[in-house]
């Protein structure tokens, strides 16, 4: 189990570094090496969930100077986040095969991508301070990377503000992690279990966790973000990026530290208004793929509300928010990808009638769409049910009444998007994408119904990480 573990996240990151020099023989290769680094992160995580679902955790430490370890852990919530984001990533990477046909800085993206998802991995089962930040900028380095991987002018001043949004952020949460080292006089979080936080320690964290989840008011980098490939805002929105800041909660604020009660009033709050805002802002959106990325701000509120409660069903229904999220909303801005590279235009003001030329792809952004609403019986339905519950559960029944608002507003964001693009007169000439690009969203399409039939077990799955949890009635 050890050895499966170290190689979740060292396949990958020094795979990565190999990509760009075997770009210079063979670009079949490179990709197909790519795939196999990220396939054995997804596998590796995969034979870890045995051990996790039998209640036992895999731990793998080793001291280091200056105070420092080397530390890493398997357990339910690490292996959960690690299965999710691998998994979407594989299939990004293999979407990527045919979208990504720029001749130049190829061997440069599949690093970035591989690398990123090897970082991912090292942060969800790091358990170490020192070290868990340090993987949060290694994403952050390819995020930029990626975001301006086009190379236009307009598009590196996006990924520069991505970058100084997102770094700040985690600069203002070392000096959180800094206040936690001082109280504590340990970097490691497994020696840390019960310790009660200062408000300016928790603070300080808290807006680290907004930049890189994208939340209000540190939210408007991830909408300019969509000038890049849609296979990098899926990989950003969707399945690895803006996930990291609310795993980050989940580890730091329910299974390691107790945090006064007052900040499970306080975040739920900030949630709301995040929600409604970027909801609002959606609804007047004319750009296909920023109407996704404020969708996602808005569906990421969701998480924290879920995870902030303080509730056990609303963690449960935060964690499931994850898997459902991932799956439906990597779909939609996939599907976002094939429309933009197939009529090479992302407004809604030149868009219409596609359904017609591009049936598939059609049939699997109202899929996802429909999962991303909260419509029954597909796999987001239950999520968001369970996260709203939770909050009638943990007595806050107004900021409950303003997230089924906000899931109203999804609706109507997201039906206006799919009528602009695919029903009504047709405007643009377009044709399907690859077959490779459509395998890809009616993979992630079908796992968003398929979720919602078979939802008892994640849903038993992620009630039994949770219960694991500290911090929840």
């Amino acid at each position: 189990m050890k050895e499966l573990l170290v190689m979740t996240f060292m396949v990958p990151i020094i795979g990565s570094f190999c990509l760009p020099l075997v770009s210079r023989f063979s670009a079949k290769l490179r990709n197909a090496l790519s795939l196999v680094f990220v396939m054995t992160a997804f596998i590796c995580s995969s034979a870890l969930l045995p051990e996790v679902v039998a209640g036992r955790a895999t731990m793998l430490r080793l001291e280091l100077p200056l105070g420092l370890s080397f530390g890493f852990l398997a357990d339910g919530l690490a292996v959960f986040m690690a299965c999710v984001s691998s998994f979407v990533g594989a299939i990004i990477v293999i979407y990527s095969f045919t979208y990504i046909d720029e001749p130049d800085h190829q061997g440069e993206y599949y690093l970035m991508v591989t690398l990123f998802i090897g970082a991912m991995m090292g942060l969800v089962y790091s358990t170490n301070m020192v070290f868990l930040y340090l993987f949060w900028e290694i994403s952050a380095i390819c995020c930029w990377r990626l975001i301006g991987f086009r190379r236009h002018p307009d598009y590196i001043l996006r990924a520069d503000k991505a970058f100084l949004i997102t770094v700040f952020g985690a600069l203002v949460m070392f000096l959180g992690l800094l206040l936690v080292y001082q109280q504590t006089s340990t970097f490691e979080l497994t020696a840390m279990s019960g310790v009660q936080l200062s408000s300016l320690s928790v603070l300080c964290i808290m807006v680290g966790l907004m930049s890189k989840s994208a939340t209000l008011p540190l939210h408007s980098w991830l909408p300019d973000a969509g000038v890049a490939p849609a296979s990098v805002t899926s990989l950003l929105h969707a399945a690895v990026l803006v996930k990291i800041g609310v795993y980050a909660y989940a580890r730091l604020f329910l299974v390691t530290f107790d945090i006064a009660a007052v900040w499970h009033q306080v975040v739920p709050i900030v949630a709301a208004v995040s929600a409604l805002v970027t909801a609002g802002v959606a609804i007047r959106e004319n750009d296909l793929k920023r109407i996704i990325a404020y969708s996602t701000v808005s569906q990421i509120a969701f998480i924290f509300l879920g995870l902030s409660t303080g509730s056990l069903l609303g963690a449960a229904g935060g964690l499931l928010y994850i898997l459902m999220h991932s799956l439906a909303k990597g779909g939609l801005f996939l599907c976002a990808g094939i429309v933009e590279h197939a009529t090479h235009t992302k407004d809604l003001n030149q868009l219409g009638g596609l359904y017609k030329t591009m049936p598939v792809t059609a049939a699997c952004f109202l899929v996802c769409s429909l999962s991303v609403m909260g419509v029954p019986p597909f796999g987001g339905f239950f999520s968001k049910y369970m996260v709203i519950a939770g909050a009638v559960q943990a007595e806050q029944p107004w900021v409950a009444a303003v997230f089924v608002v906000g899931a109203v507003l999804t609706v109507v964001y997201l039906l206006r998007a799919f009528n602009a693009v695919f029903l009504g007169e047709e405007r643009t000439p377009a044709h399907e994408g690859s077959r490779s690009m459509l395998a890809c969203v009616a993979s992630l399409s079908g796992l968003s119904l398929i979720g919602g039939l078979l939802i008892a077990f994640p849903a038993s799955f992620v009630l039994d990480v949770v219960s694991r949890m500290g911090g929840l009635y």
